[in-house]
């Protein structure tokens, strides 16, 4: 059987209902594999700052955006991270952590669903990385204060030893390791393999 392109499995499982059966069950996987990675991948980037923590979550779901669209991948950018509740990060870890891959995620995909080439790829990593680091910034500023009670000068003071370079590392890990194993994820998936360029180019 011939794979299917992201943007013809994401028509295809649109036909009645919405989300056919395969689609349910690879998204579930996706979920279950991304919840795993943020709750036993975490680890400190940053010397001094331990309690920024990276884990490879977002690479599952940018996975998940780009092989089966942005719905699929706005599920797992949100439904792993609701295990945070039930940690010591709780509902601030799941916030920032929904923030951080929902705000990549969704504009990469998006990008990616229009333009399905290599091309099209990496200019939607680039812009979803760009979003990214904003939102992270920005949400840090408001989010950390509220549930933490750092005040907001000591939160402003963090950005451009701490807050600035672990997000830009994060979204440079992520979205590197993701260009390296996305034409061996999406044939392991049966999704078609983003050539150079093709039809998409012309959109």
């Amino acid at each position: 059987m011939a794979p299917t392109s992201p943007r013809n499995a994401s028509h295809s499982t649109h036909a009645a209902s919405g989300w056919d059966t395969r689609r349910i069950a690879v998204t579930a996987l996706l979920c279950a594999m991304a919840a795993v990675c943020t709750l036993l991948l975490e680890f400190p980037i940053l010397p001094g700052v331990t309690w920024l923590k990276y884990d490879p979550s977002g690479i599952v779901a940018l996975i998940a955006g780009f092989a089966f669209g942005p719905a699929t991948g706005a599920v797992v950018s949100v439904i792993p991270y609701l295990v945070h509740v039930a940690t010591a990060s709780g509902v601030y870890g799941m916030i920032m952590a929904i923030l951080a891959t929902f705000s990549l995620v969704m504009p990469a995909s998006l990008i990616y669903r229009r333009q399905c080439t290599m091309r099209g790829a990496v200019l939607g990593l680039v812009v979803g990385g760009l979003v990214c680091l904003a939102a992270c910034i920005v949400g840090n500023l408001i989010v950390t204060p509220f549930y933490t009670g750092m005040p907001l000068d000591k939160v402003i003071a963090l950005i451009v030893p701490a807050l600035l370079p672990f997000n830009l590392i994060k979204i440079v890990i992520n979205c590197v390791v993701f260009v390296l194993i996305m034409r061996p994820a999406f044939k392991a998936m049966g999704v078609e393999v983003p050539g150079a360029s093709n039809a998409g180019d012309a959109r």
